[in-house]
């Protein structure tokens, strides 16, 4: 079968088509027929020894895809090396999805459908009327927590993003205004994973009690070390979030992911996806990905 493999660490360029033997599930194992594959962010990490070391090499990322079971039936799965034609993952890693779905709409929904809910719910802990401010608005996680910060009750959604083409799809989602710092007025959650500047600037527009939740780095840039005693003057917080240890409770999957699912299938939660490419090419997809020059969910087709 085609799988993307690399076998040393580095950017996009080692990634590799490789025809390898299809998966044999084990005991409690399913083997799904790949219909699409997620990309994100940190299949880069994996890829450049970010999140690897050497032992695991060679490796195929992706870790989430949609596709059938040999009875037929349609999924969405949790996997760990889904850039491939046919992967394996436990039968407790796959949720039903409905044939009308778009199978990108669907793998939207999973690591950057939770990592926003949870931004807003679990860490932030989001109250009505609240103003929320998103860093990277036209992203994968971005475009959705503009829509759930809207949907939870949110007073007012900024949005920050990278280029006016990126600004207006966030307002086309739901925001509410666009975030140019020094803002207007403080904000009470702030949602970022740009780091770099973005992470100062937001650090300093924060409301009485206000929470900047960072969720990544994508600048590469070392963070600014923090003062506890900034902190303290601002009577706020900053708060740390990171979805793999999150998901080790089930309640934190499951719950989430069907009401994602719910308000997806009844129009109320819109997941922009519009990078398609074939498999073959999940470089393009990477380094795309890496230069910001993608919206919304980017995927990898088999077929």
């Amino acid at each position: 079968m085609l799988a993307i493999q690399f076998d040393r660490f580095g950017g996009p360029e080692v990634l590799t088509p490789v025809d390898i033997p299809a998966p044999v599930p084990g005991p409690g194992e399913v083997l799904i027929t790949v219909e699409a594959a997620g990309v994100n962010l940190a299949d880069t990490f994996q890829t450049d020894g970010t999140y690897l070391d050497a032992a695991q090499l060679p490796h195929i990322p992706g870790t989430e895809v949609v596709g059938r079971t040999p009875d037929g039936q349609r999924v969405l799965a949790k996997v760990t090396h889904g850039y491939a034609e046919q992967v394996v993952c436990p039968h407790t890693a796959i949720t039903p999805i409905p044939e009308q779905l778009p199978a990108p709409q669907a793998l939207a929904l999973l690591t950057q459908g939770l990592t926003a809910w949870h931004l807003l719910r679990t860490a932030a802990r989001i109250r009505p009327g609240e103003t929320v401010v998103v860093h990277s608005a036209a992203g994968g996680v971005g475009n959705l927590a503009v829509q759930l910060a809207k949907h939870f009750g949110a007073g007012h959604v900024l949005a920050q993003a990278s280029t006016p083409a990126k600004e207006h799809l966030a307002l086309q989602l739901g925001a509410d205004d666009i975030a140019r710092y020094p803002l207007t007025q403080p904000a009470d959650i702030i949602l970022d994973a740009a780091g770099g500047t973005l992470f100062d600037h937001a650090l300093q527009s924060l409301n009485n009690f206000g929470r900047l939740i960072t969720y990544g780095n994508a600048s590469r840039t070392p963070h600014t070390p923090i003062d506890p005693t900034h902190l303290t003057r601002l009577n706020a917080a900053v708060i740390g979030f990171w979805l793999r240890p999150t998901l080790t409770q089930p309640h934190h999957y499951t719950h989430p992911l069907q009401q994602l699912l719910h308000l997806t299938h009844h129009h109320q939660l819109h997941p922009h996806t519009t990078t398609q490419y074939p498999l073959t090419h999940a470089h393009h997809a990477h380094t795309h990905l890496r230069q910001r020059l993608t919206t919304g969910k980017i995927t990898l087709h088999p077929h």
